[in-house]
């Protein structure tokens, strides 16, 4: 898709993308306005995001086993990474709808999901996201990447518009501490609209971080192709994306445990993590060699996962 481009438009695309991403991008209106934006976001931004969602769907998908969604709808969903996140998931096809403002990205989306038999079904609709905004009743609805853009009242509208649709509801934001800070109101409306939370928080009281001193986020690692390389400037075959997100049920998920909220230190005999508890406050622990099994799986411990691990 790359190559039925000028160079120059597509390199200019990415150029204001990144700036968009880095930085605070207008409200009110789409980010991607034509074929080279969206081309240049497929190549630039689509990997890095259809990770992340991958990432928090599946601390979700642990927290409610057994539970599949049978419909989905992507509010915002460009060209589609969350929707491939989601099939990537819960395997399977479903009827599925991306919503989202900008029609060279529903097109583009559309185009792509056609490589996917599970999801050539898919219903690619444009849709003002904003206060206006309806959801029709489905099973999951996700929002990744889209808050950001919004005012504070078309935010507030789109989470409630969510929470009245869905069955769980999945919000996914830089791991910023704005995007943070979006991502803890979200979460503020969903508990208040009686949703459980079922990631990445073990509890649904308030988060015990305290805000302007740090910020709750993740990590996601990207394999980068010679094309994704070759468009963002880089050498690395990898990069890592960091996200701030909450997944929210209408039934209560299973008892949580607690979650590993930076990345783990390992030092000589000894491991130290630092944890979000199910009853709110944040601790660290310290697993040293005495602790035999458990320490070494608290060397295989990654950022983001359950401790203590699942056993059986």
């Amino acid at each position: 898709m790359l190559d039925g481009l000028p160079p120059k438009s597509a390199t200019q695309a990415v150029e204001r993308l990144i700036a968009n991403y880095r930085g605070r991008t207008p409200t009110d209106a789409p980010v991607l306005r034509d074929r080279a934006d969206v081309v240049a976001y497929a190549a630039y931004r689509m990997p890095a995001t259809f990770e992340a969602v991958c990432s928090a769907l599946e601390a979700f998908a642990t927290a409610v086993p057994g539970w599949v969604p049978g419909g989905h709808v992507d509010v915002g969903g460009g060209t589609g990474a969350a929707t491939w996140a989601v099939n990537a998931t819960w395997e399977g096809a479903r009827p599925v709808t991306v919503l989202d403002w900008a029609e060279p990205a529903l097109a583009l989306g559309r185009e792509i999901a056609a490589a996917n038999p599970e999801l050539k079904g898919a219903e690619w609709q444009r849709a003002r996201i904003g206060s206006a905004l309806t959801i029709a009743d489905t099973d999951l609805v996700t929002v990744s990447y889209v808050l950001g853009e919004l005012t504070p009242t078309d935010r507030a509208a789109v989470v409630e518009a969510a929470a009245t649709a869905a069955q769980a509801v999945v919000i996914i934001e830089p791991g910023t501490p704005d995007g943070y800070a979006r991502v803890i109101e979200a979460r503020e409306r969903l508990v208040a609209a009686g949703f459980h939370i079922a990631a990445p928080c073990p509890h649904s009281a308030a988060c015990p971080i305290v805000p302007g001193e740090d910020w709750c986020h993740f990590s996601a690692r990207v394999s980068r192709s010679s094309l994704h390389r070759q468009v963002k400037g880089g050498s690395l075959p990898y990069e890592d994306e960091k996200f701030s997100y909450v997944a929210a049920t209408r039934f209560p998920p299973d008892p949580a445990p607690s979650r590993v909220v930076r990345r783990p230190q390992i030092r000589k005999g000894q491991v130290l993590l630092d944890l979000c508890e199910t009853e709110p406050a944040l601790t660290r622990t310290t697993v040293t060699k005495r602790h035999g099994l458990l320490y070494r799986a608290a060397r295989d411990t990654d950022w983001g996962d359950a401790w203590p691990p699942a056993t059986g």
